[in-house]
């Protein structure tokens, strides 16, 4: 709940507008006597005022911010070098909101074929101007063709921690722990091993809650080293930036993965679990035996049932 409060306040203490070169010169002329210096390097001009800070980004982005900037920017509102090019409020676009943040995503769970993937990844202001340019939203609106595309390029701009559970591990491992369980060991163990490539982790760090809070770290009873004080969500990689980048990378494990095992098999695995997945397990087995599906799909499924 602090946390829900900490993202409804610091979203109503910004907003960003996109302007031309124009509006980039006048902004700065305007706000020449209150330029700071700033260390980032995309930020081009820096300003402080008593009641609000500006920055302009390499990106012609304009972010505005601090206690009281509803005044501050009405002016620019009226402004035709800002109002004449896409204005953004943050309001629409949470993940601009709270910097730097880590969020973990999982897929795979409802597919019966293939592994589970689950991805956490790190974004901070410079890796967020990177990926601006790139359509980041969640995974399940986006095709398989875009996220092969901007996956590769997301690998090498953000920091993250990639575990892929393959099927005949899933299967052993289910017999002991249920979905939901496997699911909360395998985020724990992301931000662990994300925690040891960065030094530490950001204090907000979201889990697109796929179960209750006290029953996650119940499920981690045990477990050698558990990442406490995380945020819980529901829809967050509609609404983290990290969360998002997080689906995206772990849906293209994924798809990657169901790449190999048609490779492997000589046929092309069906995604979901509907009654075309039916269809093709019953085939595969014929072609490949019950036992060899142990190493391809989620056993307990229904699907394993109806195969004739």
């Amino acid at each position: 709940m602090q946390i829900n409060a900490i993202i409804l306040k610091v979203i109503e203490m910004n907003e960003t507008f996109l302007v031309n070169e124009n509006g980039a010169n006048k902004l700065k002329k305007f706000y020449s006597e209150y330029e700071v210096e700033s260390k980032n390097e995309y930020i081009v001009f820096s300003a402080k005022l008593k009641h609000c800070s500006v920055s302009l980004y390499t990106s012609n982005k304009v972010l505005f911010q601090g206690n009281d900037i509803k005044e501050e920017t009405r002016i620019w509102r009226l402004d035709p070098d800002f109002t004449s090019t896409s204005k953004t409020p943050v309001s629409k676009k949470v993940v601009s909101a709270i910097l730097p943040q880590c969020g973990s995503d999982e897929v795979g769970t409802g597919d019966y074929f293939g592994p589970v993937c689950v991805c956490a990844s790190y974004v901070d202001e410079k890796v967020y101007v990177q990926c601006e340019s790139l359509r980041i939203t969640d995974s399940k609106v986006l095709t398989d063709e875009y996220i092969r595309e901007v996956a590769p390029k997301l690998l090498e701009i953000v920091p993250h921690s990639l575990l892929i559970l393959d099927n005949e591990k899933y299967n052993k491992v289910h017999e002991k722990m249920n979905l939901n369980a496997i699911k909360s060991y395998l985020h724990n163990t992301c931000y662990v091993h994300l925690s040891k490539k960065l030094g530490a982790l950001p204090p907000l760090c979201v889990v697109d809650q796929f179960t209750p809070e006290t029953s996650y770290y119940r499920y981690l009873d045990g477990s050698a080293e558990i990442i406490r004080s995380l945020h819980f969500e529901t829809k967050a990689e509609s609404k983290y930036i990290s969360v998002a980048i997080s689906s995206i990378i772990a849906r293209y494990a994924f798809l990657k993965a169901m790449d190999k095992l048609s490779e492997i098999y000589g046929m092309n695995f069906p995604k979901g679990a509907g009654p075309h997945v039916d269809e093709f397990a019953s085939d595969f087995v014929s072609k490949h035996s019950i036992q060899e599906l142990n190493k391809v799909c989620k056993l307990h499924f229904k699907n394993t049932q109806n195969i004739q």
